[in-house]
């Protein structure tokens, strides 16, 4: 598995917009062009390092902030979406939603065995 940029560039959006930041205003702060910003976002460029660096400069962030959900181990992105979606939740909610999770979770993996098997 390859580099998410679809991802990467809903990271940089978030981020841009939660910031409060026009494409224009992120692209300056960048020293690039607007289409260039546009384009990373729509994931129809892929940002160089260089290019990560200043966005995360002007963002506020780390570039890990833009590339979490993208490591097969990692968690930490997976954190905070997790915690928007049950955060209004109430106690009897939350308990519904864990045993969904390890339901589905459970159910993945024993298709995904059956579909390992069927392949031979």
């Amino acid at each position: 598995m390859g580099l998410n940029f679809k991802i990467l560039g809903k990271r940089i959006k978030e981020l841009r917009l939660l910031n409060g930041f026009s494409q224009e205003k992120l692209a300056e702060m960048c020293n690039v062009a607007v289409s260039h910003i546009s384009r990373i976002e729509s994931a129809n460029k892929k940002p160089s390092l260089e290019c990560l660096v200043k966005l995360g400069d002007a963002l506020g962030v780390t570039v890990n902030a833009f590339l979490y959900g993208n490591q097969k181990n990692d968690l930490i992105g997976y954190k905070s979406e997790l915690f928007e979606i049950i955060k209004d939740c109430d106690n009897y909610e939350k308990n519904v939603l864990l045993d969904v999770i390890k339901s589905t979770k459970e159910s993945l993996r024993e298709n995904n065995s059956i579909a390992q098997w069927a392949k031979f």
